[in-house]
This record gives structure tokens, sequence and C-alpha cells, in this order.
């Protein structure tokens, strides 16, 4: 099956001195670097996806601001697919879809920040869009949020929206992840 990575706004901005850190994105990071480096290695398809806000007076993510600009610990090499994003859907008014189309994806790695919004956002839209896909659990990261006068907590948040996202298709981790890619490429190559 042809599958792509996307790696969703590990972003300078959410990680601590940043506009709006996130609760520990660092490990979050890592996983999905862990998993950026396997499809390097092997050639695969990886796009990284970058939030852009198209307010100049937004929180945080505002174009021309280092806030804005990858995270060194998912760092984008030269040469590689990028897609500039101004809304949580990755897919929203981007060439994503193109991208993936002329690859021939039929499933999605899905990576990044934050797990309730722009994560969860692209996954459905891609589950909508026809792909299968799997959300790596400890290669996503979010943030505390407010309801009123209740705070959920960042793990509440993450453990809600990947529950919710096991209705479109698979939560795993990152470990995991990769040992379904190397089973389905021993078994690709047992193929007469």
């Amino acid at each position: 099956m042809k599958t792509a990575l996307l790696v969703i706004d590990i972003q300078k901005d959410y990680f601590p001195g940043g506009k709006f850190p996130l609760v520990d994105p660092l490990p979050a990071a890592k996983k999905a670097y862990m998993l950026l480096q396997c499809f390097r290695e092997h050639g695969g398809h990886h796009v990284h996806i970058q939030h852009i806000a198209l307010n100049p007076n937004a929180p945080f993510f505002v174009r021309g601001t280092t806030g804005s600009d990858i995270h060194d610990s998912a760092a984008h090499f030269v040469g590689e697919p990028i897609v500039y994003k101004h809304y949580p859907n990755s897919f929203r008014e981007t060439g994503l879809l193109e991208i993936l189309q002329g690859w021939k994806i039929e499933r999605l790695i899905i990576t990044g920040m934050m797990t309730h919004m722009c994560v969860d956002a692209t996954a459905r839209a891609a589950a909508d869009l026809g792909f299968q896909i799997i959300v790596v659990e400890d290669a996503c990261a979010t943030c505390d949020l407010t309801y009123g006068d209740t705070v959920i907590p960042a793990d509440h948040v993450h453990k809600a929206f990947l529950a919710s996202l096991k209705s479109y298709g698979q939560v795993i981790k990152a470990d995991e992840v990769i040992a379904l890619l190397a089973d389905e490429m021993v078994n690709f190559l047992k193929k007469p």
C-alpha cells in the first residue's frame, strides 16, 4: 500500500520560549522525527506541513517570525516537500491533495501538533477524502483546554481526541508504525 508521512506544524512557537508552548512537545517531536528519518532512509514519501497565520496580529505562527519556523527537532531538509497552510485542515486551500494523488498515496501516517486541532482536522479530512489513516499517538502533542471554569489537562485532551479518531482509522505508537511498515516490506519482498 502506498503510504506517506505527514509532519504537521512542529513549529517553534509550540515549544518552550515560543508564543504558544504545548505540554511536552519535545517527546512527541522526537517520535515524529524518528518516523521522518525512517521514511528518509527508505525513500518513503513525506510532507512537512507549516502553518502560517494570515493575520499579522495572530497570537502565534506569524509570517516572518522565528516562531513560525519548523522546529529543529523535526527539521525540514532542502528539497523536501513542504505545504504551507492557513487553516487547521492541511488540505484546505493547499496543494496537499494534489501532491498525494501524484504519488498515488492510499494511506497517511499522521504526526504533529496540536492533537485536538490540526492533527484532528487533517485526519478527519483525509479519511473523508478516502485515505486510510494512522495517527501516531506518541508523535502528537497538545495543550490544556478551558471550558467555562473547567481546565481540561492536555493528557485528557490528547486521549479524548485520539479515542475519537479511532472511528476514522488506526491510532498506534511510533514503534508499532515502524514494525507495521517493516512487516509490509518483508511481505512485499516475499511476493513472487
